[in-house]
């Protein structure tokens, strides 16, 4: 198992996850950043369900990380309660796993 976890972040627009991809590069919070998008989602807010097209970003960084990235989200992203959630990495080639921290300061 390594360090390096996932972080999943939907976003409403591509400026706020492009905003947030910079950010964790350029003060090397992440390693990468991956944007997909526009997805569909469905979801319920203040008892209404609601329906949106947002912006899936996916941070690849070490665990240690969390908390910075976290901190940056809530600076950059308009929700009240944006859906950020981390995944392990079980496992990643030796090559990219040593990139990703050679691209990080923890």
């Amino acid at each position: 198992m390594t360090d390096i976890i996932l972080i999943r972040i939907t976003c409403p627009s591509r400026h706020v996850a492009e905003t947030i991809a910079d950010g964790a590069i350029e003060h090397r919070l992440a390693a990468c950043a991956n944007l997909e998008g526009p997805v569909s989602s469905t979801y319920r807010w203040k008892n209404v369900v609601e329906q949106a097209f947002e912006f899936v970003l996916w941070l690849k960084a070490p665990q240690a990380n969390w908390d910075r990235i976290e901190a940056l989200v809530l600076t950059h992203h308009p929700y009240d309660v944006p859906a950020m959630v981390a995944l392990p990495c079980i496992q990643a080639n030796a090559p990219y796993e040593a990139w990703v921290h050679e691209n990080t300061d923890t």
